[in-house]
């Protein structure tokens, strides 16, 4: 037990150290990673914003930042598959906990995710966000964008978000197409890969629709992601309902049809020629749960997406140093 840990995300005392706390006890921030609102050194942020007032359907993604940190203490003793290594040894990652809401406020929200998001944006760090419905995308996508630029949106969702609304309406089901008509996305480098319902309009964004999934591999489907996206700054969103019911059943809006986590993962893990400037996994509803099994792929995803993170940051590092970078040191899925 000399070199066991416990209660690591209080103990730690370096925030590149691993965690050996037992999977079943200790106190569970996402991977283990240090609570701290100490942004000086930091590389990566992880930060739940708990908020559900949006939902169309079923409510209960609030609890979804809770559920999804449960589920990481999975990882956080072992090399991350398939990135072949301890994600966190090179990049200085924190829990920053949750975002503080009014739930008898909900038009202070989305002020009040931006100006916190804002803050952690401006440390330099990348910022991996844990909903909450969907609607928390639109306030990150202003924060992203006052940093970047118009963003190219990769969105994974069974639902286009793009209907039509009044301003300064809360709503999960129409950030896409505000967050269009702001300019807070290039809509000639967004792409949505999953979608299987129909809106009333596309704003012009590419569409992977459900059934084209199931024909393509997730070679082509990267592929086809890479090439629309370019060079662009993008964010990338995973709505949970992406994914078959079979594979997130705790969702609010579950839509059958949907991919396996098995091919979306091997998608995801492919996107390292992406420049991703934030993520966020969104619509974890662990009441609609069975045996945690929505909460075990969302936070399977948000590693991922810290995977791909770990990846970028080595290869510009050793761009800087003038190192040669393997791709495959972070990443075992063939190109």
């Amino acid at each position: 037990m000399a070199n066991k840990s416990i209660d690591h995300a209080i103990t730690a005392t370096s925030l590149t150290s691993a965690a050996s706390d037992p999977t079943h006890a200790g106190i569970l921030s996402f991977m283990r990673r240090k609570y701290t609102k100490n942004l000086k050194g930091v590389d990566a942020v992880v930060w739940g914003v708990p908020f559900d007032a949006a939902t169309s359907n079923r409510p209960g993604a609030r609890f979804g930042p809770q559920a999804i940190r449960r589920a990481s203490a999975i990882f956080d003793n072992d090399p991350q598959y398939p990135f072949q290594r301890d994600l966190f040894s090179q990049m200085a990652t924190i829990d920053y906990g949750d975002c503080l809401l009014d739930y008898g406020n909900h038009q202070k929200t989305p002020q009040t995710i931006e100006r916190e998001a804002m803050k952690i944006l401006k440390s330099g760090a990348y910022l991996l966000t844990l909903g909450g419905d969907h609607y928390v995308t639109y306030p990150m996508l202003k924060a992203h964008a006052a940093q970047h630029g118009p963003l190219a949106l990769v969105q994974f969702d069974a639902h286009q978000d793009t209907w039509p609304d009044e301003k300064g309406r809360i709503d999960h089901g129409s950030f896409v197409g505000r967050a269009a008509r702001e300019g807070l996305i290039d809509i000639e480098r967004s792409i949505q890969i999953g979608i299987r319902t129909h809106a009333p309009e596309d704003c012009g964004i590419r569409i992977v629709h459900g059934y084209e999934l199931e024909e393509m591999r997730a070679e082509e489907i990267a592929q086809a992601i890479i090439r629309h996206v370019g060079s662009r700054p993008a964010y990338l969103t995973f709505d949970i309902d992406c994914l078959d019911p079979a594979f997130a059943p705790g969702t609010g809006t579950p839509v059958a049809g949907g991919p396996s986590s098995a091919k979306i993962l091997s998608v995801l893990g492919k996107l390292g020629a992406l420049h991703i400037a934030g993520s966020d996994v969104v619509e974890v509803a662990p009441a609609y749960d069975h045996a945690d099994l929505t909460a075990i792929a969302g936070s399977t995803i948000a590693m991922y997406m810290l995977g791909l993170r770990a990846g970028w940051l080595a290869e510009r590092r050793a761009d800087r140093s003038g190192r040669t970078f393997s791709r495959n040191r972070f990443n075992s899925m063939p190109d």
